[in-house]
């Protein structure tokens, strides 16, 4: 079972445990958009994540044998909306999960770098090991979702990707837009070392911990390199053969965006895109992370650097007229 399915990385999961000849049951809202899902061969199943009795008879009912909990959300305006989403509802499907009569080997939960936080100094890595000092409600949320899920009887792996790019992504998108209308925006001018990994390599190596031995475990996940703040964009110019007007916008002015941008689109029950919480993402110092242990443990050996990435993100995004 994949929760989140419809979404941007659920997509890529069902298309990854298909090509290894899993069933797989897709969990979505009874109103999620799922027509670009139609092709796959694949079952629906709709949970009250409300409901641990309900969600473990839907569970025993299919008899899951491993279940990749992708379902969540980015954008929430309080703290108390993004630890009901990510985390007191990620709880009650681990709950559901150890209290059902199931053979179940492996609960996998994506969780994010963000968990942890970005460190203050250029030099350094964040690992498995660093102390977590998240910096956003999100990243918070999803620090208390593992530990909520730790805290039960399963055979648990946490998944923690660092900025995920590729086909269907809408956030890091917005930034191939601006390029490709000539603009290269930046916040402030300070140095940074940051960290991508592509979807794909995501996708693979979530499903391959389903049959690790390794269990009660976390591991970082990223493309393997340090890159530049600069170097996201180079790429892109040269994938889309753009020139662009490079611009840095002073931290307190972009801040000041956020905060209208927030009220703006509060009116609607919206949070946008650009918000006072990503902003602490955007200009942290470094995102740089150390994928050594998924590398051993779960062999982990990402297929695509940067720029192989970027040239199928690209071509996904022209052939369906994103771009």
């Amino acid at each position: 079972m994949i929760t989140g399915a419809s979404g941007f990385l659920g997509f890529h999961l069902i298309e990854a445990a298909l090509a290894i000849g899993l069933e797989v049951h897709a969990a979505v809202r009874k109103n999620s958009d799922v027509k670009h899902l139609q092709h796959f061969n694949i079952k629906y199943t709709y949970l009250d994540f409300d409901s641990i009795s309900n969600m473990q008879s839907e569970i025993e009912k299919n008899q899951y044998q491993y279940i990749m909990h992708a379902a969540g959300i980015t954008k929430a305006d309080s703290q108390e909306q993004y630890n009901k989403i990510n985390a007191a509802l990620t709880y009650n499907l681990g709950k559901a999960a150890a209290m059902a009569d199931i053979d179940l080997k492996k609960f996998v939960f994506v969780s994010s770098l963000a968990a942890i936080g970005p460190l203050q100094q250029l030099d350094g890595l964040l690992t498995e090991y660093s102390t977590a000092q998240p910096v956003t409600s999100y990243g918070k949320s999803k620090l208390l979702g593992e530990e909520k899920l730790s805290g039960l009887k399963l055979p648990l792996t946490i998944i923690r990707p660092t900025a995920i790019y590729g086909p269907r992504e809408k956030d890091i998108f917005i930034f191939f837009k601006s390029i490709n209308r000539g603009w290269e925006p930046y916040i402030g001018k300070r140095q940074q070392q940051l960290s991508f990994v592509y979807v794909k390599d995501v996708a693979d190596v979530i499903v391959n911990a389903l049959f690790s031995k390794y269990q009660n475990t976390v591991y970082n996940i990223a493309d393997g390199d340090m890159h530049d703040r600069y170097e996201l964009a180079e790429q892109i110019k040269f994938l889309l053969q753009k020139k662009t007007r490079q611009v840095h916008l002073p931290e307190r002015i972009v801040k000041l965006l956020a905060v209208v941008l927030e009220k703006t689109y509060h009116v609607f029950n919206k949070v946008p895109a650009l918000n006072r919480e990503k902003l602490r993402e955007l200009t942290a110092v470094n995102w740089n992370c150390s994928i050594e242990k998924a590398s051993r443990e779960l062999g982990f050996a990402p297929s695509y650097t940067l720029k192989e990435g970027l040239t199928e993100t690209i071509d996904w995004y022209k052939k369906n007229k994103w771009i």
